[in-house]
Parts: structure tokens; sequence; C-alpha cells
């Protein structure tokens, strides 16, 4: 079970180097097996309705969310010391610390193209590696 990191989503929309691969991935992954949290959700809401991309927005919302029924994790203000604790551990972002907690309270791997989970005890997976492909950070 997976948690994608903002950036996969990204690729795709942004029609970046790596969209092949985050499109295979979405694409071959079963989708019980997909979440994501509402931090990214509100990451992808603020980078596109800042380059105007309002319906690439709308359009993601509806295939991922609704239509596609993925669900979506939060942390709670409760969960923030352990984002602190994990930032300064493993020299993180708020946006990856906050990602990897979600992860390891949910259970799951993240699924990442930013190499800095790799740090981490847990690491990432590249989408193509979660798809059934080549390696990346540590599991």
């Amino acid at each position: 079970m997976y948690l994608i990191d903002t950036n996969v989503v990204l690729e795709i929309l942004l029609g970046q180097k790596n969209a092949e691969e985050a499109k295979q991935f979405l694409q071959k992954a079963a989708p019980a097996q997909l979440y994501m949290t509402e931090f990214s959700l509100y990451s992808l809401g603020i980078i596109l309705v800042h380059r105007k991309m309002y319906e690439a927005f709308l359009r993601t919302v509806d295939d991922l969310f609704v239509k596609g029924g993925m669900p979506l994790l939060r942390l709670g203000v409760e969960d923030m010391h352990q984002v602190a604790a994990v930032a300064r551990k493993f020299r993180l972002d708020f946006d990856d610390a906050y990602q990897y907690v979600a992860a390891q309270r949910y259970g799951l791997t993240v699924v990442s193209f930013d190499s800095d989970f790799d740090r981490t005890e847990h690491g990432r997976k590249a989408p193509a590696e979660a798809a059934g492909g080549r390696a990346a950070g540590k599991r």
C-alpha cells in the first residue's frame, strides 16, 4: 500500500521529465492500494491555481478522489511534534516530514521522486519500482 507524494502527480500535470513513469505507476497500481494526504491535495491546489491551471486541478480532484475513490489521509495537531522530530532527525523539509510521518502512521510506503526520503529509515520507492521496475531508496 502506497502513499503518493505530491511530486508524482505534478510530474504528469506539468509534463515534466518523469511524467511517463508516474503515469505507468498510476495505471498499474491497484486503486485500493493508493493513498494521498490532504497536505498533498492542498499542495496540488496551491501550485496549480498559482499557475492558473484551474481545470487541471479540478480534473485531478475528480479523477483521483471523486471518481477514483482515493482516500485522503491527514495528521492532527498532536502529530506535529513527531513531524518536527522527523524533520530534524533526517534533515527533511516540513512537507517531506509530514508525508513520512503519515506513511508511518498508516503503514504505507512513500512513492516519490524525491531522494530526500532515502535518508530516512524507511526510504521510498520511485514510481517505476513500485510498479515493478527499477529500485529507488531503502525499503
